[in-house]
């Protein structure tokens, strides 16, 4: 099979890794990919925004399945003209992928399909959602419509922080429509599922670690390390979570004609009235695929391509007992201007099968492997306890040198 792979961060190398374990596999070209992606296959330079010259690649190299890794490409429309193309894909199109692109229409979804949610109201106009906080005398969290990098959710505690968060998600790209959303309390998890379009299949649960600083303080990053699976979703939890939060939602967007191939990844909040769905993407997360994926054992690609043409077998894949933490190394200036360009080592010595490193933000040229992007490589540990995983990780996180690198030491710590 000849798989064509869409992006260059840490998940994308972690999918690259796992394909490549397919006996399946026979080509694997990356656009753009990273450092760690090419080891597995051809990296191609390729812009993602245009895709129409990504149908035309991939119908002169023979392409036979189209995986995506990242959002953008998604709402942009890549899986309907792959399919118009002929080619099978994994990953939902832009119809199904609003599930992550428009929070309102992910909460009419919701609604419609009976999942449990947080109450949200839904403004055009920043001056009526101004009117509305303070008219209702509380602190809202504040959520831009769109997709915005992980960064259009802000959480005030007060009234005036809320109205600045209004002025300020308003002002972005993704913010011409804005949530304002109950605040709910409770330990966040992530669910993701496989899906056909009708079945699923769960994955292991995972927890992202967000915020910037230790003991989770300082500003919200794309994830600075993640543990799966989470003691506090029990097989039992899990499967409600699945039959009242995820396939619900499968079945609301099968009814209208817009079936859901790829990841449903719900965002869960563990509150004492039960679980309830904090957001929904349409994608594997990151860093959180590099935790889950170590856990998997079965022939990924084709579970992959099974979903792409309608026929999941969810006994082809299975879970390994154990755990994996994965700890994610930065670059100086994370996560402003992160500064690129400085020499890593230390990656080439690992010399443990039970550590993995997904290269994120790393380039490799004339003066090796340099650093280049915010999140620059993801040390993965697995072990039959958690204790075990998360020292492996913070072993070879401390192994791996460049100048300014920073990580967080407690992720997985309670």
């Amino acid at each position: 099979m000849k798989v064509l792979l869409i992006g260059s961060g840490g998940r994308e190398h972690a999918l690259a890794w796992k394909i490549a374990q397919s006996p399946h596999l026979r080509t694997l070209l990356c656009v753009p990919g990273n450092a760690g992606t090419g080891v597995y296959g051809k990296n191609v330079p390729f812009p993602l925004t245009d895709i129409g010259a990504l149908v035309d690649l991939a119908e002169r190299e023979g392409i036979d399945l189209l995986v995506v890794g990242p959002d953008n490409p998604l709402a942009d429309g890549i899986v309907d003209r792959f399919l118009a193309a002929g080619i099978p894909a994994f990953g939902p199109t832009a119809a199904a992928a609003r599930i992550e692109s428009s929070k309102a229409f992910a909460k009419e979804i919701m609604a419609a399909a009976g999942v449990p949610t947080a109450a949200a109201h839904v403004f055009t106009n920043p001056v009526d959602a101004e009117a509305f906080v303070f008219a209702s005398g509380r602190s809202w969290v504040v959520k831009a419509d769109g997709l915005a990098l992980g960064k259009g959710v802000v959480v005030p505690e007060t009234i005036g922080e809320t109205i600045d968060a209004i002025h300020h998600l308003a002002a972005t790209p993704a913010g011409s429509h804005l949530l304002l959303e109950e605040r709910l309390f409770g330990r966040e998890v992530s669910v993701m599922a496989l899906c056909d379009g009708q079945r699923l299949l769960p994955l292991p649960s995972a927890r992202d670690y967000k915020r910037f600083g230790e003991g989770d303080t300082g500003p919200n990053t794309g994830g600075m390390g993640v543990v799966a699976p989470v003691d506090d979703v029990p097989p039992a939890l899990l499967d409600q979570i699945v039959q009242q939060c995820l396939q619900p939602v499968v079945n609301e967007l099968a009814a209208r004609e817009t079936p859901f191939r790829g990841v449903l990844y719900g965002g869960l909040i563990l509150t004492d009235a039960g679980p309830k769905v904090l957001e929904f993407n349409a994608r594997f997360g990151d860093p959180e695929a590099q935790a889950i994926l170590p856990l998997l054992e079965g022939d990924f690609l084709e579970v992959l391509y099974d979903c792409a043409v309608g026929g999941l077998n969810p006994e082809k894949l299975k879970r390994r007992r154990g755990y994996a933490v994965c700890v994610v190394l930065c670059a100086q200036g994370y996560p402003g201007k992160p500064r690129k360009g400085d020499q890593i080592s230390g990656v080439e010595a690992i010399d443990d099968d039970q550590v993995i490193i997904f290269h994120a933000g790393t380039t490799l040229g004339g003066r090796g492997l340099c650093t280049n992007g915010g999140r620059v490589l993801g040390v993965t540990g697995v072990g039959t306890t958690l204790a075990r995983a998360r020292n492996r990780a913070y072993e070879y996180a401390e192994r791996i040198k460049f100048d300014g690198k920073y990580y967080r030491t407690d992720i997985g710590a309670g």
